[in-house]
């Protein structure tokens, strides 16, 4: 079983313990250990067979190479771009988005005044209100003569597929899969089949999250393209970090978008032979668009986006920027085909060194921290330099990744020893205010991807402390030197540490002298602690036991 997290083809806490070829060879009559060797290769025999039997995708399908189009200045919003860089040669601008709410309309806004191209590259685009709505404007864009490329990674595509076979079929939208595997929106049992022969090469998957349109403004964050990344769920969201941006670092997002789509590992879908991408197809798909998205324009979401946004989406608002040196930070493709950690095509190294080089306070933002035990060293010395380094990462309660928070459990004590601040975010925040570290939904889950140091540089991005960011999965965000940005950044990790907000995890003594572990917040203004997770059952704190004692963080 795989589990869609922020992560990636994160294992859920079964899988993670098994072995997927056991599985599929259990399923066969045996004699006995002594004649495992045959059954196993019997298993694996069959396994091959069945998944060449039912094999859609035609690896050999031609692939047609395209790059971002010459930016044109023949639009208001490109004039007003153009005008802004004027005045701030050399640098890009920014804007922090927040609040979800503003996420979403920024990006439609975006998309309905792209006068030329639209390049999407996102890990998950969820077949769901806001799914459906954005690929509606994308639609609408395409009609006009907007050339749209959507690049997404296959592994959480499940009931997306006639959606996106449909919006394939339009002459002006392309939609390409990277890393896919054999067969189109495949089964469980298919995936575990496959998973069994291809293990290592399905287990590495394209985290990246960014839009460009017309070449000049890029959204890059950590937010997927679905309900939860935009306050929309019904049980629970994601409180999460993007930027609006213009600049130089646009047209670096732009080669670097360039490079996946015409990797080798892109395929587009047409290359499946079950695709359904007929004009019949794109003809039933519009009624349905135009209907939700009716149903959608209509609903409590949308009135509460214009009481929180009365006077618009930050992406359609003239007005002031914050300018800086930045620079898009993006693993190589290539990192997917890698036998052994190559330094040079992944992004964590250039983002260590801005760490190691702090001289005041790092303020890590991360909902799955994982930091293995190099990491741990490694800031422990960053601390003991005098620099305060406080991370934010998800607590037990509220995290959506329960492998991966054993896998911070084990980190914990020793990071509190090394002298690093923890805290962690409680599932319901009902003491912050509604701007971005806050919710509607009872459930609240950390989603954020951010460093900042010394209030100067911040980077913002898809990347997790965690062994996936760093080594299987490709990751990317933009790395700014704005003291303002940074600023903006550090209001957001003061807001979601607050003790309405946050756990504040410590290192108290305890008896005979031991440290213990205390978890300490408010409740309605009343200090409250725990000596252990707090704000969940017992049953859920023997499940993160259990799997602490799994030899297992390498997967997650």
């Amino acid at each position: 079983m795989i589990v869609r997290g922020d992560a990636g083809t994160r294992p859920a806490a079964a899988y993670a313990a098994r072995d997927p070829a056991r599985e599929v060879r259990q399923t066969l009559p045996g004699a006995g250990p002594r004649r495992a060797w045959l059954r196993d290769g019997v298993a694996l025999l069959a396994a091959a067979t069945l998944l060449a039997g039912c094999t859609t995708l035609r690896s050999g399908y031609p692939k047609q190479p395209s790059t971002a189009l010459t930016v044109r200045y023949d639009a208001a919003p490109a004039r007003y771009v153009s005008a802004e860089l004027d005045r701030h040669p050399g640098k890009s601008g920014f804007r922090l988005l927040a609040s979800s709410t503003d996420a979403l309309m920024s990006r439609i806004w975006l998309i309905d005044h792209a006068h030329h191209s639209i390049d999407l590259q996102y890990f998950i685009f969820q077949n769901d209100a806001t799914g459906r709505l954005v690929a509606q404007r994308l639609l609408a864009a395409a009609d006009r003569g907007v050339r749209v490329r959507l690049l997404l990674d296959d592994i959480a595509l499940q009931h997306e597929d006639v959606m996106l076979g449909a919006l394939n079929a339009h002459p002006q939208i392309q939609v390409r899969v990277f890393n896919p595997f054999h067969t189109h929106n495949p089964s469980m049992p298919s995936k575990i089949v496959q998973l069994a022969l291809e293990g290592r090469r399905l287990n590495r998957r394209m985290h990246n999250k960014s839009m460009i349109v017309d070449g000049m403004a890029a959204v890059i964050g950590g937010r997927n393209i679905g309900d939860p990344y935009f306050d929309a769920g019904r049980d629970s969201n994601f409180r999460d970090l993007d930027v609006v941006a213009i600049g130089p670092v646009v047209e670096e997002a732009s080669r670097a978008f360039d490079e996946y789509w015409n990797s080798d590992a892109a395929y587009p879908l047409d290359a499946f032979r079950s695709t359904r991408n007929s004009s019949a197809d794109l003809s039933q798909l519009r009624p349905q668009l135009t209907g939700e998205v009716r149903a959608f324009a209509q609903s409590d979401y949308v009135r509460a986006v214009f009481e929180e946004l009365p006077n618009g989406a930050t992406g359609a608002r003239p007005g002031p920027w914050l300018w800086g040196d930045g620079t898009l930070l993006a693993d190589q493709p290539q990192k997917i085909e890698a036998d052994r950690d190559e330094p040079a095509l992944r992004i964590g190294p250039q983002l260590s060194r801005i760490i190691a080089g702090a001289q005041g306070e790092v303020l890590l933002i991360s909902p799955y921290l994982i930091p293995s035990r190099h990491g741990v060293r490694f800031l422990t010395e960053v601390a003991r330099r005098g620099v305060a380094v406080r991370i934010l990462t998800n607590s037990l309660a509220s995290t959506d990744e329960l492998a991966a928070q054993a896998g911070y459990a084990r980190h914990r004590r020793a990071l509190l020893a090394g002298g690093l601040q923890l805290y962690e975010l409680r599932p319901a925040s009902g003491e912050m205010q509604h701007s971005g570290a806050a919710g509607r939904s009872s459930g609240v889950s950390l989603h954020a991807k951010a460093i900042v140091v010394d209030r100067r540089f911040v980077f913002i991005g898809s990347m997790n402390i965690d062994p996936r960011s760093k080594l299987l999965n490709t990751e990317m965000g933009v790395l700014v030197e704005c003291p303002e940005l940074a600023q903006e950044v550090a209001g957001f990790f003061a807001q979601a540490t607050d003790p309405g907000s946050a756990f504040h995890v410590e290192l108290r003594p305890g008896a005979g002298g031991a440290a213990r572990l205390v978890w300490s917040w408010t409740e309605n203004g009343v200090a409250a602690s725990a000596d252990r997770d707090p704000g969940v059952s017992e049953g859920r704190r023997w499940e993160l036991g259990a799997l602490r004692l799994l030899p297992i963080e390498g997967l997650l």
